[in-house]
């Protein structure tokens, strides 16, 4: 049929140009927090295109639901702008008569959500966590740039290294400054590398240098010659970290577990939202010229958000034991499908007080006739 080939052929030009634009939004923040913690030395440089990635992928539900959804909204309002819709309404066709090549559209984007949101974004979270703690467990000295002053996490200490060795696993010619019990400390050496002890604790172990101390205020300062001089780098962590429910691959989630049915409940909620997103964009896309251009695509905006803040809102009374799992995967979706019902009987009752073409040729046959 033409128009639906016409109708989805506009359709996926938008998609992929609102794909585009909502994709270098969220790759834009993410690298911004990333190059954050690599600039204040809590994440290695060569690190940063990694978890990108990672982040990139466990945003990709949401981003393809809000796209499909302002895809489809955004060509059907210009249709009503440009009075196309008028002309439709006037053939005798109905705004349903949109919902064949709506669905059709929207079909393999709902699969490619269900997808992503029920298999790929527990795997890229689970992953994202095993990477950021291997980094954690490598070598801090292979995460000191040479010839740069670094901040440690604490506040309290510079570190700077005039080169690493070949295999980054220590350092030469090192320099610290730190503030410890009121006193300023100057530590020198020629070499330094990391041990790890057996509980986890880490030191920077120093060769060959000097150590001064000096109060602030007082002309008095201590100088220190060492072979080996250990400093604490970072102690053991109470408990290692565990998988969580958005890390749990679906099948080995327990709805017994509340906060596990939680994570069950938006790994499906989410598909579902989008196919009747893609369904609430036809009666949504309505444009009052007399009420501004923009006023629907406010209305369209609020909606997208409250439907994401119930599913948001579900999954945490589910979670914490407030609500049965049936009633909350069921209210959110019932809630929009009564909508739905809703501004298509508006929209519908509106256009069917237009004339039909035959009504408007008789008419029109009848004033030419009493002339």
């Amino acid at each position: 049929m033409i128009f639906e080939r016409a109708a989805r052929r506009e359709f996926t030009h938008a998609a992929a140009g609102i794909f585009v634009a909502l994709f270098a939004i969220i790759i834009s923040t993410q690298l911004i927090r990333l190059l954050n913690e690599a600039a204040s030395g809590k994440l290695a440089a060569e690190a940063v295109a990694t978890l990108l990635g990672f982040a990139a992928l466990n945003y990709l539900p949401i981003l393809l639901s809000l796209t499909l959804f302002m895809a489809i909204l955004l060509p059907l309002s210009r249709a009503y702008r440009d009075s196309e819709m008028v002309v439709w309404f006037s053939s005798g066709l109905p705004l349903t008569a949109w919902m064949p090549p709506i669905i059709r559209f929207a079909l393999p984007a709902v699969l490619i959500v269900a997808a992503l949101s029920i298999f790929l974004s527990p795997w890229t979270l689970s992953h994202s966590e095993a990477y950021r703690n291997q980094l954690d467990a490598k070598s801090d000295t292979a995460q000191i740039a040479p010839g740069a002053f670094r901040e440690a996490s604490s506040g309290k200490r510079i570190v700077f290294v005039e080169k690493l060795s070949e295999d980054a696993e220590s350092v030469r010619n090192v320099f610290i400054a730190m503030l410890q019990e009121g006193r300023l400390g100057v530590v020198m050496a020629d070499s330094g590398a990391q041990e790890t002890l057996a509980n986890g604790d880490r030191f920077l172990v120093l060769n060959r240098g000097q150590r001064y101390e000096v109060e602030p205020g007082s002309p008095e300062f201590r100088v220190m010659e060492f072979e080996r001089h250990s400093l604490r780098l970072r102690e053991a962590r109470a408990r290692e970290i565990g998988q969580t429910p958005k890390t749990m691959f679906i099948l080995e989630l327990d709805p017994a577990n509340p906060r596990e049915a939680g994570e069950i409940l938006w790994r499906l909620g989410l598909p579902i939202s989008t196919l009747l997103l893609s369904l609430l964009a036809a009666p949504l896309s309505f444009v009052n010229p007399r009420a501004g251009r923009s006023m629907n695509m406010m209305f369209a905006i609020l909606v997208f958000v409250i439907y994401n803040n119930l599913l948001s809102i579900s999954q945490a009374w589910v979670a914490r034991g407030l609500l049965p799992f049936s009633a909350a995967l069921a209210a959110p979706h019932l809630i929009m499908l009564f909508l739905l019902a809703l501004l298509f009987y508006r929209r519908l009752s509106v256009f069917a007080a237009l004339p039909s073409p035959v009504a408007l040729l008789a008419r029109l046959g009848g004033k030419s006739g009493a002339s």
